[in-house]
């Protein structure tokens, strides 16, 4: 997919897509970190076709950073719609940015008359195991969910904990009611999975 530059903090808004993920990285083009993330997530976004992914210079645009307090560049703002929920700072590989584009925003078509599903937040850190269990079972029962890796922002950590009072991962935000764990009983019960033998 083609990625949008973008020159202010209006234009950004403007080109948010309601109804899915977005993202926007704000890069210096002055400095080795900004020219990396750009690249690397350039390379990432050209390898799917369903991102929207918007790119800011902060030696030009210089309207975006206060308003979502983010003081270091590179930082990639992650929207849910118009809903500002995750930033990732630095410089990643572009397997990085490849796998979370496609595991973050994992959105299953939804048929006519089927009831809108539940906002499903999923908490969780590359290295745990559980967690990939986890997001494995709700790919498996088509459940869309946004992954928020809490082991590259703490800002999501707190919220996290504030949340749960807990800071072990997985944990699950769905609509409110939060599960800590896997525990597939209680998941079904909340997003009104049928009980089966997966």
């Amino acid at each position: 997919m083609a990625t949008q530059n973008i020159l202010s903090h209006s234009e950004m808004l403007d080109g948010l897509k309601k109804d899915s993920k977005n993202y926007i990285l704000l890069y210096n083009s002055e400095t080795e970190a900004g020219k990396c993330s750009l690249n690397n997530i350039l390379t990432a976004a050209q390898k799917l076709d369903k991102v929207n992914v918007m790119t800011a210079d902060v030696t030009k645009v210089r309207d975006i950073h206060s308003v979502y307090n983010i003081n270091s560049s590179p930082s990639l703002l992650v929207f849910e719609g118009d809903r500002f929920i995750n930033v990732i700072k630095g410089c990643n590989d572009p397997i990085y940015y490849i796998s979370l584009f496609e595991e973050s925003y994992f959105h299953p078509a939804m048929g006519d008359g089927q009831p809108k599903q539940k906002r499903v937040i999923v908490y969780s850190t590359p290295s745990c195991s559980w967690c990939s269990t986890l997001k494995r079972y709700l790919k498996s029962v088509n459940i869309h969910y946004t992954d928020i890796d809490v082991s590259r922002n703490q800002q999501a950590v707190e919220e996290m904990v504030r949340k749960s009072g807990q800071q072990g991962v997985p944990q699950m935000d769905i609509e409110g009611r939060i599960i800590v764990g896997f525990d597939k009983n209680k998941i079904n019960l909340l997003l009104g999975i049928q009980s089966s033998n997966n």
